[in-house]
């Protein structure tokens, strides 16, 4: 009996994946645990072991297949003593799951000053042009067939028909003025992955059913940046950075404010008992969230090396779901982008997300002077459904406790 291998649910929310690539070919033998097949689902690649020994006989599903059913059939293996003949015991479920070819990848829309002109079409040809390009050549009477096309494979474009105005190459019906044209930009669209359809979903979701409320507050950086110098200055093997400072800052006020560290479900308020801090991470394809957790009892060098490591497997697509899942708050940093301050788009269901932005130089008034001092603006935006006013006030004011009195994050 051939052995089936199916689409594999790689997270309890997974549904559907892309088929990124086969890694064995048809007529390659298989062991278990080999590497057969990348999936791609909303968060990460993960990679697809055989579970079986065999000859992969057939690949029902080309690679580069994008929304993929959990449990359609992919590919079968054969044992030793079988033949293709077989496959037939598989029924009508494989005989309908004939590979599917990959989507073609985007037309690039480009005006490549250097691309060779196409001729104008031939009468009766099927003549490549642009809708605006259509619109102006029939409210201005020019013949669009013989209209030189200058874009992709020829395609005739708006100046195509504008030049043709100008040089004379059509007969125009009347002279009238034109109106203001947009929207002919060159651009290239792209196909979206299953991380950025989820984003949208997701963020789309949260923005219109989430009751947004924003508090801001300012930490002065000195004492923590002077801080840091110093413990950095005694680790010979890593470095602690601003953001492992944050970390573990909000995870210490989060356990000081606890009803700060908690998530929406309808019928109820979960409040957790332990501060599992998700960081966001900026990848190619969209955003991720892998989580420390009880980043609350761990030290800064702990903080820091786990948050190394989960931010160089985002970037690396090699996330496992318990990575990303399940955390009770996030923090969103920008600062080394420049950014002064944002609001960020809380995370359902958690109640609360933490925006912060680059330290930079300010005045500050101390003591009736004016002074220079380096300072950090940290946005807190909350769920009012579960957090009000008053107690996000309370847990900004702790983070801002514990990042100006610094020596008390490595107790």
């Amino acid at each position: 009996m051939p052995i089936k291998i199916l689409m594999p649910a790689l997270s309890p929310t997974m549904t559907e994946g892309n088929l990124v690539r086969w890694l064995k070919s048809e007529g390659d033998m298989v062991k278990p645990g080999q590497v057969i097949a990348e999936i791609e689902t909303d968060k990460a690649t993960m990679e697809v072991e055989a579970v079986d020994e065999g000859k992969l006989v057939k690949i029902y599903v080309a690679e580069g297949t994008e929304a993929v059913k959990v449990n359609t059939l992919i590919a079968a293996i054969l044992e030793e003593d079988e033949d293709e003949s077989a496959l037939a015991d598989l029924g009508d479920g494989a005989m309908s799951a004939a590979p599917v070819a990959a989507e073609p990848k985007a037309e690039v829309s480009s005006n490549v000053v250097d691309m060779p002109k196409s001729a104008p079409a031939q009468s009766g040809a099927r003549v490549f042009a642009s809708p605006l390009a259509r619109r102006i050549a029939d409210q201005n009477n020019v013949n669009i067939a013989s209209v030189t096309g200058s874009g992709p494979h020829g395609r005739v474009i708006k100046t195509d028909v504008e030049a043709a105005m100008v040089g004379g190459g059509a007969p125009a019906r009347s002279v009238v003025a034109q109106p203001a044209v947009y929207g002919d930009a060159d651009y290239v669209e792209m196909p979206l992955n299953n991380m950025r359809k989820v984003i949208a979903k997701r963020l789309t979701e949260s923005k219109q059913n989430v009751p947004h409320f924003y508090l801001t507050v300012d930490c002065n950086l000195d004492a923590l940046l002077k801080l840091r110098s110093d413990v950095n200055a005694r680790l010979e093997d890593a470095k602690i950075s601003v953001n492992d400072f944050i970390v573990r800052a909000t995870a210490l006020a989060l356990m000081k404010v606890p009803a700060s560290n908690a998530s929406w479900h309808d019928t109820h308020i979960r409040q957790y008992q332990g501060a599992d801090v998700s960081v966001a991470v900026a990848l190619e394809s969209g955003l991720v969230t892998p989580v420390v957790r009880s980043a609350h009892l761990k030290s800064l060098k702990e903080i820091s090396a786990e948050v190394k490591s989960l931010a160089e497997r985002a970037r690396a697509g090699k996330l496992m779901p318990e990575d990303y899942q399940g955390g009770s708050f996030t923090i969103s940093n920008l600062g080394m982008y420049g950014i002064s301050q944002f609001a960020a788009i809380i995370n359902p269901p958690q109640a609360c997300i933490m925006a912060v932005g680059a330290g930079e130089q300010r005045a500050i008034v101390k003591d009736g002077q004016v002074q220079v001092a380096t300072v950090m603006t940290c946005t807190l935006s909350a769920d009012h459904r579960v957090v009000d006013g008053a107690i996000g006030a309370e847990f900004l004011k702790a983070v801002k406790e514990f990042i100006e009195d610094p020596i008390r994050l490595m107790i």
